[in-house]
């Protein structure tokens, strides 16, 4: 609807700013919650603007019919006098879709398409342009003065118009409630609360809630590299991500959404079994075909524009160790598996003995030829040595034979084909002399401890080749079959500050913690990736798995301190 990010001419947008080009603009979310508050600061005066989402729960709100689907903007003048500007401009399915805006009278502005209906309920005078396809107005407010903006959507479905004034303040002070309370649940309380605080924020509001699903990112095709042509579609949810993001949940208290993530993992996967797919849509459908938008001229020039994802047809073996060890986590945490899923996983392991000797595209999906990244042989390795795990535990049964001769020929092969002798280092692929960031995974994923020596000189060595102010890049350029230009991977940055961490470089790692929290836009979310020259965000944003990365860091910086308290103290202390 409105993707004016990727073409400011043709993509739509809803703009509630200052008319005074003066203005100055500051933006903040409300405390630990996600309703954001942006205030324009003008020679005559100051205007706040309140954008959230309503989360109604309480006593009050069972009985009353609510939007499934709504953003609710309040408009104030809190001092002086101010002058605001509005533009409605709805651009369906990326502005392909020519729909025109009608007057509902007391039930607002309606926009219609097919099935769809978008609905503006406002107390604002608009005015409707002569294509009839946008609506604008000018608002002079006086201290006190008040606006409500109600914005609805529905598919298949009655539209539900919720009311404003008292009736939207009310809304916003039950959402403002409900994020207090979810956030109160976190259990971690190290000296950087605020920014963990602030990624699982971000996290829940990636979640879709109706199955549990995380998505990558809520953008499509924001560039890696401005101008370039790295610009993908991340609005799917990745199986890679599932262990990582189970954790940083989990971990922190938040065992529903957790548990509500391995049920949708479960559900979606069943759709293609013995076979997984690298990513899935919200709904664990499969079908996300990619396509280039060529009437959109991109963000900042950068073409092509591209939706649906290609990604999703390749081979990437490491999806069955990032599954698998997701719901190992999940069982071993107390998580009930069903006799079908039991069957399910052993389906997964027996596939993973079958295919574990075949190339594949890798965890950073190569668009070349397929290798024998050592990375997916890892994660094979993982999804076994979870199997037998959970066979150990009584939570299944496993052909043990078969999967532990199996395990065992992966960590030798990994140990002879995906180790250079002669460098002391792991490698990128088997028989190949390069490193990537993903071998950094090798100790976090349990197959080798980080204090190892061949741990500890891969990790040397990706910083050395792959390290850039503080910032690490995924792999070499062009090692994906594409042309150079991306930026430092986020995530792999945070990877590299646990493993710092680990090795009792504390202070290093506390460096490049910040460094990292640095790279935060105003209101602390994280892009996918991040210009090592100058720190601007590149690639999709926000981006899960970079604030995944954050909440991990900061946890293992934490434990490792007070793992050196404990060392420290005396001894009728400890």
């Amino acid at each position: 609807m409105f993707s004016a990010l990727l073409d400011q001419q043709k993509g739509g947008r809803f703009s509630i700013t200052a008319a005074e080009p003066a203005a100055a603009a500051t933006r903040r979310y409300i405390g630990d919650t996600n309703v954001l508050e942006t205030t324009y600061r003008g020679p005559a005066g100051t205007l706040r603007v309140t954008d959230f989402m309503p989360v109604l729960a309480g006593p009050g709100w069972e009985d009353t019919l609510q939007a499934q689907r709504e953003l609710v903007r309040i408009v104030e003048c809190t001092e002086g006098e101010f002058e605001a500007e509005v533009v409605f401009a709805p651009r369906p399915d990326f502005a392909r879709i020519d729909a025109r805006i009608r007057n509902r009278g007391a039930l607002g502005w309606a926009c219609a398409f097919s099935n769809h209906q978008l609905v503006l309920h406002t107390d604002a005078r608009l005015a409707l342009n002569d294509d009839a396809d946008t609506l604008c107005g000018r608002m002079r407010l006086t201290a006190g003065d008040r606006r409500y903006f109600s914005l609805t959507y529905v598919q298949h479905d009655i539209a539900t118009i919720p009311p404003l004034g008292e009736a939207a303040d009310r809304r916003l002070e039950s959402t403002l409630r409900w994020w207090e309370e979810w956030t109160r649940h976190c259990t971690y309380e190290g000296p950087y609360r605020d920014s963990v605080v602030r990624s699982l924020l971000a996290l829940k509001l990636m979640t879709f809630q109706l199955s549990g699903a995380v998505v990558a990112a809520p953008t499509a095709s924001l560039p890696e590299d401005i101008g370039g042509i790295r610009n993908w579609d991340y609005r799917y949810c990745w199986l890679r991500d599932a262990a990582l993001t189970f954790s940083a949940f989990a971990d922190l208290g938040y065992a529903a959404e957790g548990d509500a993530f391995i049920g949708w993992l479960l559900h979606a996967t069943r759709m293609t079994l013995p076979e997984l797919q690298v990513l899935y849509d919200v709904y664990g459908g499969v079908r996300v075909p990619e396509e280039e938008l060529d009437h959109l001229e991109g963000y900042r020039g950068s073409r092509p524009v591209r939706i649906g994802n290609e990604a999703c047809s390749q081979l990437q073996l490491d999806t069955y160790g990032a599954l698998i060890l997701a719901v190992h986590n999940y069982a071993l945490r107390g998580g009930t598996l069903e006799a079908a899923d039991a069957r399910m996983l052993r389906r997964m392991g027996d596939y993973v003995c079958r295919h574990w000797r075949n190339a594949d595209k890798g965890i950073w999906e190569l668009r070349g030829e397929a290798r024998h990244n050592t990375h997916s042989k890892l994660m094979c390795w993982v999804a076994l040595d979870c199997l037998l795990s959970l066979a150990e535990e009584g939570r299944l049964r496993v052909p043990r034979q078969r999967f532990e001769a199996q395990r065992k020929a992966l960590a030798e092969a990994i140990e002879t084909q995906g180790f250079d002798e002669e460098k002391g280092t792991y490698t990128g692929a088997f028989d190949m002399d390069y490193v990537e960031a993903g071998l950094l995974l090798l100790s976090i994923y349990g197959f080798v401890d980080t204090l190892n020596p061949r741990m500890t000189e891969t990790c040397y060595r990706i910083d050395r080749e792959l390290g850039a102010n503080g910032l690490i890049y995924r792999h070499e350029q062009g090692k994906d079959g594409l042309p150079p230009g991306e930026g430092a991977f986020v995530i792999c940055s945070f990877w590299m500050v646990e493993h710092l961490a680990v090795m009792g470089e504390e202070a290093q790692a506390v460096e490049r913690f910040e460094h990292l929290l640095g790279l935060a836009n105003d209101v602390g979310l994280l892009a996918e990736e991040a210009d090592p020259e100058d720190g601007s965000a590149l690639g999709n944003f926000p981006q899960a798995y970079s604030h995944v990365g954050l909440i991990r860091a900061a946890v293992t910086i934490e434990e490792m301190r007070k793992r050196r308290r404990e060392r420290e103290a005396p001894l009728d202390e400890r």
